[in-house]
């Protein structure tokens, strides 16, 4: 009979060996990545020829292709989403806060020469490294029931940071405190991410970067019926109350007591409701005379949104999201029940 101590020594002689078989088996995928050649070293070579790339870029691109799954050398200069899954995937294996700074520095040099940042329409955006210095943020604190407008102010390889004024509360109250950032790309769709408060400073919240992105795909302008309280503003100074009664990120239908003509200026003034006031100038587009059963004194009039109207269309396309957002929520509660 088998002492039960050899059945143990046995047992453990047996997992050190697939433990000694695995780490072997990762050694030999690692060598053969840092030193076999790698498919598609042609394509590669003529692709960074194209874009102008440094000796010092073109050996960072290296570096992270060896770091990556791809089987192709080129593979990171074939689209957005392949080259921020290799820079991710890239920092995450070295530790970004311990590369060296002209490394990062040859990486942002790398995107921006390939134009794959958010300032490109065309681009893929999957990163929050992607976004620019200057991009309006919409910020939410304490579990997102408040509301912030907000703005980059800072972006590098290993931190962003973002405006705040300091009317929540001060800064140093949200270091290490979960928030809600969103960012709308007119066009395309609503991107959201949940990222803990690394550090502050005067006038800024800094965040770590993501590559987990909520993306929400927007149709091009979708429209919803509405009934919100407007002022308008004529070119003669002169005001009066009325109603949105349908809107959408490109326009608008308004309820005045008043008749309009066509390319007629207005200022109108209306809260949108959980994200406050807004102020923005409008063009009519048609009278549609006194057509609404709801407000039938009112004359129903289309529009489209002029001059700086970029917070106030960002707004509305959050608005729109968030109003489909409560309908299928309430539809698939209804299923439920």
């Amino acid at each position: 009979m088998i002492d039960p101590l050899q059945l143990v020594w046995i047992a453990i002689v047996i997992i050190l060996l697939l433990i000694l078989l695995v780490l072997l088996e990762i050694h030999r995928i690692n060598y053969r990545r840092e030193n076999d050649e790698i498919y598609g070293s042609e394509s590669f070579e003529d692709k960074v020829k194209s874009f102008a790339l440094t000796d010092k870029e073109k050996r960072t691109l290296e570096k992270m292709v060896r770091a990556s799954s791809y089987e192709n050398k080129d593979a990171v200069l074939n689209s957005s989403g392949l080259f921020e899954g290799a820079v991710t995937n890239f920092y995450d294996f070295r530790d970004v806060f311990t590369i060296r700074d002209e490394t990062l520095a040859a990486v942002e040099s790398i995107r921006k020469k390939m134009d794959f940042s958010a300032s490109n329409p065309l681009t893929q955006i999957c990163s929050t490294r992607q976004f620019n210095v200057g991009d309006r943020i919409d910020l939410y604190l304490e579990g997102g029931s408040v509301f912030k407008h907000s703005a980059i102010v800072s972006r590098n390889e290993r931190e962003w940071a973002i405006s705040y004024d300091g009317s929540c509360g001060p800064a140093e109250y949200f270091v290490e405190r979960d928030v809600i950032v969103r960012w709308t790309r007119p066009d395309d769709a609503v991107y959201s991410a949940t990222l803990k408060v690394r550090s502050c400073m005067p006038g800024r919240l800094v965040l770590p970067h993501s590559s987990v992105l909520d993306k929400r795909q927007l149709r091009r302008w979708v429209r919803e019926l509405v009934s919100i309280p407007v002022k308008a503003t004529f070119a003669d100074g002169s005001t009066c109350q009325g109603m949105l009664l349908d809107l959408s990120a490109g326009g608008i239908m308004l309820g005045l007591p008043v008749s309009c003509e066509e390319n007629q200026h207005i200022r109108i003034e209306f809260e949108l409701p959980s994200f406050g006031e807004e102020n923005v100038e409008i063009e009519v587009r048609r009278n549609l005379g006194k057509k609404n059963k709801d407000y039938p004194d009112y004359f129903c009039l289309t529009a489209s949104f002029a001059g700086a109207f970029g917070w106030t269309q960002e707004r509305v396309l959050q608005y729109l999201f968030e109003m489909n957002k409560a309908k299928k929520e309430a539809q698939k509660e209804g299923k439920d029940t």
